[in-house]
């Protein structure tokens, strides 16, 4: 049956279209309490007076209806009129919502009341109720519906369409919307098999005036939204809509385009013209309504839609750029074109875009549009404000132009013949007028386009891309400079980021973004033009040298005179510091050496180094640009001495001042950062310090000697320094002789008895570092304690920085001729010895010795002999605490304050880093020392007896270190040979422990989480209390992902998947119809490490990771279910698939998965992913585990039919085979019963939509070979012939 309304045939009584359902029940009267301050409506309104509007398509009621529908459409008004009263109780407005939605679920009046209620003549927020009531009959009772009633509901929808509106300009937007949604689910469940004329009824409601042609927009815009976009129909349905929308597409845009091109010359006409101004702005409404709607269709019809005729929508769409009142819209519908991929060959008419008229429209409404996006607030007033529309119009225009580089830089080059435009030098002046705009967000959209530009094969050759690119390097020499802070005003850029950026903490995010976008251009530009790029950078730096210091007007806390993070100093400092590396760093690679300015940067390296500031911000900039120049010392040595002292000195910097209050983060960032590069010299240029060695290791004894204000870390730093440079010795006496001499006083401080005696003891510890006593705030730090405290964490990263840098010579010959090499193991392989072996394993004993001490002192006893003011310092420090929860650090007032910390934050830090240090150790033992760590003695159970005890009182966020810093360095650097006598007895225990940790944490998650119903006690909890679970979940999150990161180390090899074709060639079409299907492999691609299968020999680990990776499936994590079903979970189920496991052991394994699909299956990736998982299992165990099929059946709404038909292909090797893609669809259907539903969706009422028979049924091919037609090798390859 159709749609269509046919008066002859569809003439019914009025019992017959309305006939009460005496089985019903409703309300018969709105009842109010009395209090409640609302008019009652006296008398009853006739109802054929208010359904006048469809009267020609309904035969007047009964009188008796017609008076039941009158009373009940006045009750409604009440309770809307209460709902919508601000002054109403929440008790009536309940109780109000309660009885609407008893009327739409339970009435049978629901269509009469609603029609009435959707009358012109009542208020708006009635009438929205009215089409409310209309269109919950069509998505939740049309299945139940009569055809008659099908028919005369449309009748009336149509008919509301075309008379039941205000005029365009007068009727409400929700109005409107609410009136397309109505005929768009009537669209979805009818059109195109029993409604075809369903377009030509749209089109001729155009002719009914403009309040009708904006209604048919919104319906084909909502349509597209609803099929294409958020897919909302189930699949048949969509793809016959789909289908039938390609097949028509020709004809909706030509209507689509005509309706545009009318209504904006009648607006061209008549907006100029005196008293037709209320004419013209209903034109306007129209075009937008249009380009609205073409958006919609841009984004997915066939390219040859779009480029038809000679481009001439897009032609259109680049003219209307000039009207002030359509050219947002244009311009999202020319973004959304300029945006499509696909064939590039289709692509290629998008070139006459750089034709002289487009360009030219581009440019012009550019400009007009930055004349107007800044106006003043007032006549009196200098100060500005943003225009918001013609701010997001230059976005939309910026990402146009930059959507236009991409189609030209993809075609270009490619097997499409395109030749590079004559307007190129056009289109890159427009960029880069966006480039050079005050707007800080438009200057970074416009990055990731220049640098394709410029990285382009063919166009970085061409002599006007070589010109702009000197223009695009001056331009960054402002962009690079940090401002427009939203909370500012001493600059242009400040009112747009008022706009952009909600605080200064997100600016300075964006920025920090936005300059290392600019980085990778700048390199990207150097390859272009080095030289002109270094000398741009020497001008600069060279100016900055010569400026005077400008503080600006925000003073520092510290000392009168220095500079704050805001400065203008400081921000041009910076700014030029990151060119200068950018430029830098690159030419070394595109210039040959000897084309290199080697003399022009040995003298800016001089006037940096002779440049003298006792401002720490700008010191540290200083800093950075030595280490950028540093590379061109290898050309002149006598440069090196120089260098070497301007570091040193900044290691012991210090702002001249009497009072001694602690060093600001600006100064110790200096001194830090100092000391990072001295390492990054050390590390990277060691053959040219080695000469200045002697030098070099006096000036660090006189250092460590002499000062005291040295921090252990800067002092082993320098240490660190050392040992680089000592690498290059490459003789293994010279070299362990001064390690000896270097780590004497650690080794002596770190193995004395003392020492033995406090690290054993936690009572002893806790005393030695002072957590057990009481001390006062702000006293200078001269105690007892805080000299031990000095002298751990000294001794610990000494360790450190030898152990981690120590090493043997890369050269094989050149490690044999220095004795580094001890002999080859069974395969060939050498095996080296490290000059640090000695100091490593005599300090070995008692660094165990801490850790356990350290892990003991979270036991209860222990916690309680902490004192007071310390009982909190195993707690995470906050600076932690906001990185865990996500939470931005305020960085610019703190910046140049001195850094007052108190006793409890020094302790906190304090055991924080001998934690962390302690596993740094270990962690790099492995790698380092190699043999000579493995063969250590009863290795494994020195660490098991160590790091592994006391776990269960070890808070989470230690163990993390744990994992990340010793376990899974170990793992990764451990020889195949030892993982029996070391690996398999530490990994196999702790993984059964770590099992049963996080079951019980993810337990306590799930039952804080779960909803316990009405029984539930209400509990006000406080704003810490939140926070503390929040960080406790999370904490948790985090341990979980390092656990199962470290079992994928363990077990899994990564393979690389194979490239994919370019992603630009999909056919869009074809793309859009598979769009929900995720693919995947058939197989997982994943292997066994050696490790792996070592660890899977053993019974007792292989279970403890198998039931790992499979019960993390249903902990509500979603990055890591979606990880683990991916890569581990089958790679580790298949090596023992083919043994005897249970069926119990089968069974548990795959309701894990099921599980996992009811918590994450909400979830599109992990949908895929779980379901892959699930069918790999049934697929490879089901014939063997009958058990299997129990568990399928046990599903809820399974179609057993289905899966009879699934099991008989599985099973039966004769059974027809289907296509992969199928199959997984079929299994994908069978399971679905176990998804869960996202809490949103959970208390929604499903919307069923029946399919209808399909219009585009495929014919099956003819599998028979034709008999005497000879299949040669040109058979394949015919696509005529699809026999084969």
């Amino acid at each position: 049956m159709r749609l269509d309304y046919d008066s002859q045939n569809s003439r019914l009584t009025a019992s017959q279209r309305f006939k009460p359902d005496s089985s019903s029940t409703f309300c018969a009267r709105w009842y109010l309490p009395a209090r409640q301050l609302l008019s009652v409506v006296a008398g009853v309104l006739h109802i054929r007076e208010l359904l006048a509007f469809f009267s020609s398509v309904c035969q007047t009621l009964p009188e008796a209806m017609a008076d039941q529908v009158a009373a009940m459409c006045e009750q409604l008004v009440k309770a809307v009129n209460v709902m919508m009263d601000a002054e109403t109780s929440q008790i009536y407005r309940l109780e109000a919502l309660k009885f609407c939605e008893e009327f739409k679920e339970t009435s049978s009046f629901c269509v009469p009341c609603g029609l009435q209620l959707a009358d012109k003549a009542q208020p708006a927020v009635v009438r929205h109720f009215g089409l409310q009531i209309l269109e919950h009959v069509i998505k939740f009772r049309w299945n139940n519906m009569q055809q008659q009633e099908k028919v005369q509901l449309k009748e009336c929808a149509m008919q509301l369409l075309s008379n039941g509106t205000r005029s365009i300009l007068e009727e409400e937007s929700h109005i409107k919307d609410a009136l397309s949604r109505i005929i768009v689910e009537m669209i979805k469940r009818e059109w195109p098999q029993n409604w075809p004329d369903m377009l030509k009824e749209m089109e001729a409601l155009t002719s009914h005036g403009e309040a009708q042609t904006e209604l048919v927009m919104l319906i084909l815009l909502r349509l597209a939204e609803d099929v294409i976009t958020f897919q909302t129909l189930p699949t048949q349905r969509r793809r016959d809509i789909q289908q039938t929308l390609t097949q028509n597409m020709e004809g909706i845009f030509t209507f689509l385009l005509a309706i545009l091109q009318i209504n904006v010359e009648d607006y061209r006409k008549l907006k100029g013209l005196p008293g037709h101004e209320l004419q013209a702005k209903a034109h306007c409404r129209v075009a937008v309504a249009t380009l609205n709607t073409l958006a919609g269709y841009v984004d997915w019809v066939s390219l040859v839609h779009i480029t038809t005729g000679n481009c001439q929508m897009l032609e259109m769409l680049c003219v209307l750029l000039s009207e002030p009142e359509l050219q947002l819209e244009a311009s999202e519908c020319l973004l959304i074109a300029m945006s499509r991929k696909g064939k590039l060959e289709e692509r290629k008419p998008f070139m006459l875009l750089f034709d002289d008229v487009a360009i030219d429209c581009i440019l012009s409404a550019a400009q007009s549009a930055d004349g107007l996006a800044l106006c003043k607030k007032s006549s009196e007033s200098r100060a500005v404000v943003v225009m918001e529309r013609c701010y997001v119009f230059l976005k939309r225009l910026c990402q146009v132009l930059c959507a236009l580089g991409g189609q030209l830089f993809s075609l270009l080059g490619s097997d499409v013949v395109v030749e590079v435009p004559a307007n190129l030098i056009k289109y890159m002046e427009a960029l880069l007028a966006f480039t050079t705009h005050s707007s800080q967000f438009l200057k970074s959209s416009t990055q990731a386009t220049w640098g394709a530009l410029f990285r382009h094969e063919t166009l970085s050759k061409q002599p006007v891309v070589k010109e702009m690119a000197i223009k695009y390097l001056r331009a960054s020499m402002t962009n690079l400079v940090k401002t427009g802070f939203p909370s500012r005003d001493n600059n242009p850029s400040c009112e747009y980021s008022r706009v952009d950026f909600d605080s200064d903490e997100d600016f300075i995010s964006f920025f920090n973004s936005f300059r290392a976008q600019q980085g990778e251009v700048l390199r990207s530009v150097c390859r272009i033009v080095p030289l002109e790029a270094f000398q741009i950078a020497a001008e600069w730096l060279q100016y900055q040298i010569t400026s005077p210091i400008d503080p600006g007007d925000t003073a520092s806390k510290t000392a009168e005179g220095l500079c704050t993070l805001l400065s203008p100093s400081v921000v041009q400092w910076e700014a030029m510091t990151v060119f200068l590396e950018s430029v830098v760093s690159q030419i070394f690679k595109s210039l040959e050496e000897e084309k290199l300015p080697i003399d022009q940067s040995m003298e800016l390296l001089q006037a940096v180094l002779n440049y003298d500031t006792k401002d720490p911000l700008l010191l540290s900039c200083v800093l950075s640009n030595v280490s950028t120049l540093f590379p061109f010392v290898k050309h002149r040595t006598h440069v090196l001495p120089q260098v070497l002292y301007k570091l040193f000195n900044a290691i012991t910097f210090e702002i001249v001042q009497e009072n001694k209050t602690p060093r600001t983060r600006a100064v110790k960032n200096v001194r830090r950062h100092a000391c990072s590069s001295i390492i990054k010299i050390c590390r990277d240029y060691p053959q040219f310090i080695l000469p200045c060695f002697d030098m070099f290791y006096n000036h660090v004894k006189k250092l460590l000697s002499s000062d005291s204000t040295l921090v252990p870390m800067e002092k082993c730093s320098l240490m660190e320094s050392l040992v680089l440079i000592s690498n290059q010795f490459k003789d293994f006496g010279k070299q362990k002789a001064f390690l000896d001499e270097l780590m004497t006083s650690v080794i002596a401080d770190w193995t004395s008895e003392e020492m033995r005696l406090v690290l054993s003891d936690p009572a002893m510890f806790l005393s030695f570092v002072g957590a057990d006593q009481v001390v006062k705030e702000h006293v200078p730090d001269a105690d007892t304690a805080g000299l031990n405290r000095g002298r751990l964490s000294f001794c610990l990263y000494a360790i450190v920085g030898v152990v981690k840098r120590a090493h043997w010579p890369s050269d094989l010959e050149e490690a044999k001729a220095g004795s580094f090499v001890v002999g080859y193991t069974p395969t060939g392989s050498p095996i080296y010895r490290n000059p640090c072996s000695a100091q490593f394993l005599a300090v070995l004993p008692n660094l165990l010795a801490l850790i356990r001490t350290h892990n003991s002192l979270f036991m209860p006893e222990n916690m309680a002999r902490l004192s007071e003011m310390f009982s909190r310092s195993h707690e995470m420090m906050d600076a932690e605490k906001k990185i865990v929860l996500g939470l931005s650090q305020q960085l610019l007032d703190i910046y140049d304050s001195p850094v007052y910390r108190t006793n409890l934050e020094r302790m906190q830090g304090f055991f924080n880093t001998l934690y962390d240090n302690c596993f740094h150790v270990l962690g790099n033992a492995g790698l380092s020392l190699q043999q000579d760590f493995y063969t250590i003695e009863r290795l494994a159970e020195g660490i098991a007896g160590s790091a592994f005890v006391s776990l269960d009182h070890t808070p989470d966020h230690r163990l993390r270190p744990m994992i990340r810093l010793f376990l899974k360095p170990l793992v990764q650097s451990c020889p195949q040979e030892y993982y029996d006598s070391l690996l398999c007895p530490l990994l196999g225990p702790l993984f059964a422990y770590l099992l049963q940790r996080l079951n019980m944490k993810w337990q306590v998650i799930n039952q804080r989480t779960s909803v316990n119903g009405e029984d539930e006690e209400e509990v006000v909890c406080q704003e810490s209390q939140v926070t503390q679970e929040i960080l406790e979940e999370q904490l948790v999150r985090l341990l979980t992902r390092e656990v199962l990161e470290l079992l994928s180390v363990s077990c899994i090899s990564r393979k690389v998947p194979e490239p994919a074709a370019n992603k630009e060639e999909i056919d869009e079409e074809d793309m859009m119809m598979d769009s929900a299907q995720t693919a995947s492999p058939a197989q997982p691609t994943e292997e066994l490490t050696e490790l792996g299968k070592c660890l899977m020999k053993h019974e007792n680990i292989y279970m403890s990771l198998l039931t790992l990776s499979f019960t993390s499936l249903s902990w509500k994590d979603t990055t890591n279910c979606h990880r683990t079903a991916s890569i581990v979970c089958w790679t580790l189920l298949r090596q023992v698939a083919q043994g005897n496991l249970l069926p119990e052991a089968v069974t548990w394994f795959y309701t894990s998965v099921l599980r996992g699909l009811q918590i994450h299956g909400q979830h599109e990736v992990c949908n895929s992913t779980l379901s892959q998982l699930a069918m790999l299992i049934y697929d490879n165990l089901r014939p063997r585990y009958m058990e299997l099929r129990a568990v399928m059946a046990q599903i809820p709404n399974i179609n057993v039919e289905a899966l009879e038909q699934y099991d008989q292909r599985l099973i039966d090797p004769s059974a027809q085979k289907v296509g992969e893609k199928k199959r997984k669809d079929q299994f994908k259907k069978l399971v679905a019963g176990t998804v869960g539903k996202a809490l949103c969706q959970q208390f929604r009422k499903e919307v069923h939509i029946r399919n209808l028979p399909s219009l585009f049924k495929k014919p099956k091919p003819d599998k028979d070979i034709p008999n005497g037609e000879p299949l040669g090798l040109e058979a394949f390859f015919s696509p005529a012939n699809n026999a084969l």
